[in-house]
């Protein structure tokens, strides 16, 4: 029976959420261990750039795998046929690679496994296996959704993620290094965790978002940043074409590692995507982009002239650096 009186909790609007008929379980490595229990592939090919927590569900599954490398186009570089059992798996880098989902899809079929942990509003693909992270892109300490036509006989438990929250909280009551030490502490919390179903709170965070104005807002401050900078930036991704929602501006330039330590030390923090790939067996184009990409900040929380405050910053280290 649903609680009525006593004291109050969270106001959140009721907007429903925009995946809302996928599985919601608790984590993105947790939905492709589901997809490849489910699908009981015996080895899935995965690309040299990527997070290492791919592995973890890999692992866990015991299942063979090998790395393939991408182009300056962050295409997949790979000529072979996929045999009984294997799957591939691809990721839509920084949402801006919906085109090759779709040529993926076409080439490989259910066998094609699309990681939208970086492309939280592209459309998934009928009958091919695609997740999702929630926080990659809103202000949640868990989440994902997973879209796939298998199902594993077995009833998960529910997360439970208000012990984690914290981080959120010291954020908004104090400031973001003030929280960052729970912020890490949550996603080493996260590791090799089980699958379970998407906890109750943050179900109802993402079914509170106005997901429109969030699609606007990456949209508008992401065209700002490429007029800003795209005569510095050697990565070139076709944004307009494909009418993306990305997850951030991916600015490639020689100085990147550089650049990155100066924008930090001004407030401005960007990720790096992902410093493990360094020690890998690879010198390609992977090892430029976890060296020098320095993915500027889109979101929604910022309108222009934040976006104009950050170009200004890293602007004028790269005349700088150029002279």
């Amino acid at each position: 029976m649903k609680e009525i009186g006593g004291y109050f909790g969270l106001e959140l609007n009721e907007t429903g959420e925009f995946h809302h008929d996928a599985l919601k379980l608790n984590t993105a490595r947790n939905c492709l261990e589901y997809v490849l229990r489910a699908r009981t592939y015996r080895k899935i090919y995965i690309p040299y750039y990527s997070c290492p927590v791919l592995l973890e569900p890999i692992e866990k599954c015991q299942i063979a795998y090998e790395y393939y490398s991408i182009n300056e186009e962050l295409d997949p570089i790979f000529d072979k046929s996929l045999l009984k059992g294997e799957g591939f798996l691809y990721i839509n880098y920084f949402g801006l690679k919906q085109n090759t989902v779709e040529l993926l899809a076409r080439r490989f079929g259910e066998r094609l496994i699309v990681d939208n942990s970086q492309a939280f509003f592209s459309n998934r693909i009928d009958n091919i296996d695609t997740f999702y992270s929630a926080r990659k892109f809103f202000g949640v300490a868990d989440g994902s959704y997973l879209y796939t036509d298998q199902r594993i006989n077995e009833d998960f438990e529910q997360d439970v993620s208000y012990p984690r929250m914290l981080f959120l909280l010291k954020r908004l009551d104090l400031s973001a290094q003030e929280g960052y030490s729970e912020f890490k502490d949550n996603e080493r919390r996260l590791n090799n965790s089980s699958i379970k179903k998407m906890s109750s709170i943050t179900e109802r965070i993402l079914g509170s978002i106005d997901y429109d104005k969030i699609s606007a807002s990456r949209k508008e401050n992401y065209r700002y940043l490429e007029c800003r900078f795209s005569k510095y930036n050697m990565l070139h991704l076709d944004f307009e074409r494909i009418e993306s929602v990305p997850m951030a501006y991916p600015l490639l330039v020689p100085d990147g590692k550089e650049l990155k330590k100066k924008l930090i030390s001004e407030g401005i923090y960007v990720a790096t995507y992902w410093p493990s790939i360094v020690s890998r067996p690879t010198k390609g184009y992977e090892y430029s982009m976890a060296s020098n990409l320095v993915p500027l900040p889109v979101d929604q929380r910022y309108k222009i002239n934040e976006m104009e405050y950050v170009a200004d910053k890293a602007e004028f280290f790269l005349r700088v650096s150029k002279d």
